[in-house]
């Protein structure tokens, strides 16, 4: 990566000659995206879309703890910058670039900040679906210098003749590198597109790894480069449809993430604070304080959930994350009360690589309950509907809980946020949700 880089320093200069010095906020910009799950479409069984899904959070999972420890620890700052690979992320939104505008599907991501495509010239890039961004191309594009905020918020910028340069280290070894620019993005669906200028993103002329299905990055973390932070007023929200519907999810964004949806939302809108995690202050930290499943309060101690001094633990609210995982003593605990209240035998899914599975369907003349499951936050609790944490394999008969064990903190993924309305307030540090027809939206 290091000789590709000195050679990517040597070329940028001739991408624009035009710097930008100046930041222009984008306030009070609203708008409506549509979210499709990478695997929409695409032809697989429902076994297979589970299977998948779960293997890219069992990654992703050790790859947001990890970070947190190696920022903790290490003096080299090259070795620090450990961030989620963007194959790992499990919603497409479709966004453009440029004037004129050349559409693009990006992931999101709210475990981190920085928006990024694959840019011309191309030291090294990746496949995509869509040709490389070319810079020359539009008339809106402008480089950042280093004294730039945006430069500024980077973790680690480089500064070539007074270009500001970005470096991104991925956990599986995946890198972007390139110039920090500003550009105009359009956001938005049909007729109702929104035109924001002044968008700072990664323009990547040397990438390695994969995008799976798309053509760059969106982050939505709490950090100034993220998408939600350079829009303004700074909150976000989805709803997510059913994890195999073929309906796209709506994302909203500023004056349209709010809580008057009252035609769609079922039931009562809860909220909980946000946390600050210092060693990790991209990612959305929330106070989980205890579990029950069916009437059975668990008897879950404060240190499963605690967020340490040192960074790690916690709980996190992801959307990038498919199935919950949850501390080893609250995973046991959750463990041990289904085998107590479902009366059947339990056994591991290999397929699915989940260890509290039943046989399915229950043998004739035998009555199973599956019991609830709600999350107890500090000022709200989420119960979760049946369809929100089991998964049916068809190929093994099994119904299990789509839920893994974690050997550092929590996450609540996207599957357990299905048929929810989630709204980020970050201005009021507020996580706000309630039950809501998704599909209706």
């Amino acid at each position: 990566m290091s000789t590709r880089l000195l050679f990517l320093l040597s070329i940028i200069t001739f991408i624009s000659p035009t710097i930008s010095t100046t930041c222009t906020s984008n306030a009070n910009t609203g708008f409506r995206a549509s979210l499709r799950h990478i695997n929409a479409n695409c032809g697989l069984p429902k076994d297979e879309i589970i299977s998948r899904a779960v293997q890219r959070s069992s990654k992703r999972v050790k790859t947001l703890f990890s970070t947190s420890k190696i920022s903790t620890t290490s003096t080299n700052p090259v070795a620090t910058r450990i961030l989620v690979q963007p194959s790992e992320g499990e919603y497409l939104m479709d966004l453009a670039i440029g004037t004129p505008p050349r559409p693009y599907s990006a992931m999101i991501d709210t475990g981190s900040d920085l928006i990024w495509t694959q840019c011309t010239p191309c030291v090294l890039c990746v496949d995509q679906p869509t040709p490389y961004f070319d810079p020359l191309a539009s008339k809106t594009f402008f480089r950042h210098t280093c004294s730039s905020s945006f430069c500024q918020a980077l973790d680690y910028p480089l500064c070539f003749s007074n270009i500001c340069v970005y470096m991104y280290s991925y956990s599986d070894g995946a890198n972007t590198a390139g110039v920090l620019a500003n550009e105009t993005f359009t956001f938005g669906i049909s007729s109702n597109n929104v035109t924001v200028p002044n968008i700072a993103f990664g323009c990547g002329n040397l990438n390695e790894g994969s995008l799976f299905n798309g053509s760059g990055m969106v982050g939505l973390g709490r950090g100034p480069l993220s998408l939600v932070n350079q829009l303004g007023p700074s909150k976000f929200a989805y709803c997510l449809t059913y994890f195999f519907s073929p309906i796209s999810s709506p994302l909203l964004f500023g004056s349209m993430a709010n809580l008057n949806n009252t035609n769609v939302i079922t039931g009562p809108v809860q909220s909980t604070p946000f946390i600050i995690n210092t060693a990790l202050p991209s990612l959305y930290y929330v106070s989980l304080i205890g579990i029950t499943v069916g009437t059975a309060l668990l008897p879950i101690p404060a240190s499963a959930f605690a967020l340490n001094l040192d960074g790690t633990g916690g709980v996190i609210i992801d959307s990038g994350t498919s199935i919950s995982y949850l501390q080893m003593d609250a995973y046991n605990l959750v463990k041990q009360a289904f085998q107590t209240q479902v009366n059947l035998s339990m056994v591991s899914n290999d397929n699915f690589g989940l260890d509290i599975c039943f046989p399915w369907p229950p043998p004739p003349f035998v009555t199973v309950k599956i019991p609830s499951i709600t999350f107890h936050f500090d000022g709200a609790n989420m119960t979760l509907p049946e369809l929100n944490y089991m998964l049916y394999d068809g190929s093994t008969g099994l119904y299990c809980v789509g839920i893994g064990p974690s050997t550092d903190g929590s996450i609540i993924g996207n599957f357990q946020q299905q048929d929810m309305y989630v709204l980020y307030d970050l201005e009021n540090g507020l996580l706000s949700f309630a039950p809501a027809s998704c599909d209706q939206m």
